[in-house]
C-alpha cells in the first residue's frame, strides 16, 4: 500500500482581471459570498498547516491574533466592521494551526505555532507533503504560489473570482515563465453576488 500524501491547496480571491490584491495590498474589493464562507469553514478540518510568503504572513499576523474576543462573532479581515460566526471559526482555526513562513529577511517569528523557513526548498516541501498531518493551504503569497507551481507541488487551485475589474494590482501568478495547464474540478456561480468559484488541478 502506498503512503498517503498531504495535499497543498491554494485558496485565493481574485478580481475578474486576475489580481489578488491592489498595488498596495488592499483587499477591500472582495465581495462577501455567504456560501463561499460557509463552505470554507466547513472544510477547515481537512487542513492543519498554512504556508506563507512574508508579506501575507505579516498581514495575517497583524490581524488574526487580535480577532478573538468574548463575542460569538469575529471581524472580517477585508472589512472589520463586518462580523460573523464564520469569521470566528476561521480565527480559531488560523490561530491554532501550524504556520510556515518563507522569508529571507525575518530573523524570527513569535506568532503561536509559527516556523520560519529562510528558503523555499522544493525538496523540503516534498518531504513535508510525505510527512504526517492533514492538508496544507496557501492564502495570498503570490511568489510562493508561482514557485510551487513551477515544481508541480500544488495539488489544487481554488479561485474565488470577484465581479470587479481592478485595472492594476498584484497578479497571483507573477513569476511563471511558461504555460501551465489546468483541469477543472468544479465550478459554481452565485447570482446574487456575481461571485464564481473555480477549482482546478494541474493538468496531467
Amino acid at each position: 500500500m502506498s503512503q498517503s500524501t498531504r495535499r497543498i491547496v491554494m485558496f485565493n480571491n481574485v478580481s475578474a482581471d486576475g489580481y489578488f490584491a491592489t498595488p498596495d495590498g488592499n483587499l477591500d474589493w472582495v465581495v462577501p459570498e455567504p456560501e463561499v464562507y460557509k463552505a470554507a469553514t466547513q472544510s477547515l478540518g481537512e487542513n492543519d498547516t498554512m504556508l506563507f510568503g512574508r508579506k501575507t504572513y505579516e498581514n495575517f499576523e497583524s490581524f488574526w491574533p487580535h480577532a478573538l474576543d468574548d463575542s460569538k462573532t469575529a471581524p472580517d479581515p477585508h472589512k472589520p466592521e463586518r462580523r460573523s460566526e464564520q469569521n470566528r471559526e476561521m480565527a480559531v482555526w488560523i490561530n491554532a494551526s501550524k504556520k510556515l513562513v518563507v522569508s529571507r529577511t525575518r530573523k524570527n517569528v513569535t506568532w503561536k505555532n509559527s516556523e520560519l523557513m529562510h528558503e523555499l526548498d522544493p525538496k523540503a516541501i516534498e518531504a513535508l507533503k510525505r510527512g504526517p498531518g492533514k492538508n496544507i493551504i496557501i492564502f495570498g503569497s503570490a511568489s510562493i504560489v508561482s514557485q510551487l507551481t513551477k515544481h508541480r507541488l500544488i495539488d489544487e487551485y481554488f479561485l474565488v473570482v470577484n465581479p470587479i475589474l481592478l485595472g492594476k494590482g498584484r497578479p497571483l501568478f507573477c513569476e511563471l515563465d511558461s504555460r501551465f495547464g489546468l483541469e477543472l474540478i468544479e465550478a459554481n456561480s452565485f447570482k446574487s453576488t456575481g461571485v464564481v468559484t473555480l477549482r482546478y488541478a494541474p493538468a496531467k
